[in-house]
């Protein structure tokens, strides 16, 4: 038999009136730290959208603007910005010794000011070791010594570096992590993947890099992308891919380097159709010129 409550009912109503009064108390506090939380929580994105910004806008100004004009050669470059995740630098430069010239493309992992503090870390690490003319593996190798103390985490640098030799006709060149790099034979129609190289700069990576050398001949095309062009996704989050890139090369090899640049991109933007970039776009071709070299072998 159920006991029956001693309470009588104006008693039931304070105590319901009193627990009520609680609950609104703790509701109230609830509120107040979830408004708290809203402001710190909108006062960070702020923040990381701020960087962001302020990164892309010192990126774009780390990118050259103006390629030399090196006799032999024509060059098509564009680099696109990522209001997601920036860190793309490239750069084309002439060298001490003047028959030379050297070509960089790199990527640089994280968020905001820290991929924008690596790739100005790269720009210079590369200008000063490339002017003491050593290899590029050896560039590298002093690249990687020099940044990885400032490497954060599981943040990457991902780099290309090669030097064309004039005289010769030659490309030498290195490579760390994931730079898309190819060559397009003209005489055999035939698109060229570049070797992978060694892993990517890291806080703990062995710098154990290795030069590749590869032969230029007339109208050959080498094609230096960021990893941002085949990570662009559709709709569907389907990324671009290698697969479309190499038809997109292949159909358009044989036009000038600045129409293929021009239709790798437009290819890449048409496919994503609007959707933010992920990672930075970053574009350079170049172009061997025929009449040049022929006056060479005449």
């Amino acid at each position: 038999m159920a006991r029956k409550d001693p309470r009588t009912p104006e008693t039931k109503i304070k105590q319901l009136e009193l627990e009520l009064a609680d609950r609104d108390r703790e509701l109230l506090s609830f509120r107040k730290e979830l408004a708290q939380i809203n402001l710190q929580l909108e006062r960070f994105i702020n923040q990381i959208a701020g960087e962001l910004k302020l990164a892309g806008v010192i990126q774009r100004s780390l990118v050259p603007t103006e390629i030399p004009t090196i006799p032999g050669f024509d060059f098509s470059t564009k680099f696109v910005a990522s209001p997601i995740t920036g860190g793309d630098y490239f750069d084309i430069f002439e060298m001490q010794d003047k028959m030379q010239f050297g070509i960089l493309m790199s990527n640089s992992s994280g968020h905001g000011m820290a991929s924008l503090f690596m790739s100005v870390l790269l720009k210079l690490t590369t200008q000063i070791e490339a002017k003491k003319g050593l290899e590029p593996e050896e560039v590298l190798k002093h690249m990687a010594r020099e940044i990885q103390s400032n490497i954060k985490g599981e943040d990457l640098a991902r780099v290309f570096y090669g030097i064309v030799d004039r005289r010769r006709y030659e490309l030498t060149y290195a490579r760390a992590g994931e730079v898309l790099s190819f060559l397009y034979k003209y005489a055999e129609d035939k698109l060229v993947k570049l070797d992978k190289g060694s892993e990517a700069i890291g806080k703990k990576t062995q710098n154990a890099y290795k030069a590749e050398k590869v032969k230029l001949d007339p109208r050959d095309r080498l094609i230096i992308l960021s990893a941002g062009i085949i990570n662009a996704v559709n709709e569907a989050n389907e990324k671009y891919g290698e697969d479309r890139l190499h038809t997109i090369i292949l159909e358009r090899a044989r036009s000038g380097c600045h129409d293929l640049r021009n239709e790798i991109l437009f290819q890449v933007s048409h496919f994503a159709d609007g959707r933010d970039y992920p990672h930075d776009l970053s574009v350079v071709i170049m172009e061997v010129k025929d009449k040049v070299i022929q006056l060479r072998k005449g």
